[in-house]
């Protein structure tokens, strides 16, 4: 799986899930998380995208393609110790659901699990650092208040 999460919000903006991870398994992730901040109309400009070195995201189509979209791209030096938002988003979703993606038998039922999951996360379960709400709401709430 590979999310595109915002560190701000909580939002999984994008996300996929396939067999392995690789660049054709993250770049429709980032669509969908350009999609999702359009629905928004939020700017690309100023955008942050940090992650671990893995090749996925030092590879020349990950960083071509954000590259093209205008984002800068940050990287993690010494691996998950810096970057704590996406290490405890993994860790609370991985225990949260566990037996569900266990039940999945199929790559299609997992990604259906997970795509359930995520709609779950993102307009449904409180985050306390978000005052108790869930991502949509707290960016909703934001909005009013802009």
């Amino acid at each position: 799986m590979i999310p595109i999460l915002d560190h701000t919000t909580k939002l999984v903006a994008g996300f996929a899930v396939g067999e392995g991870a690789n660049s054709v398994l993250a770049l429709p992730a980032w669509s969908m998380a350009k999609r999702c901040l359009a629905v928004w109309k939020a700017s690309l400009e100023g955008v942050v995208v940090h992650h671990d070195q893995d090749p996925v995201f030092t590879g020349y189509a990950w960083t071509g393609r954000l590259l093209a979209d205008g984002v800068r791209i940050s990287y993690a030096l010494r691996g998950a110790p810096e970057n704590p938002e996406m290490e405890s988003f993994f860790a609370r979703f991985k225990v949260e659901n566990n037996s569900l993606f266990l039940d999945a038998v199929t790559l299609e039922e997992l990604k259906a699990v997970v795509a359930g999951r995520i709609q779950y996360y993102n307009r449904e379960r409180r985050h306390s650092s978000l005052g108790d709400r869930p991502p949509l709401a707290f960016i909703e709430d934001l909005y009013r208040e802009g």
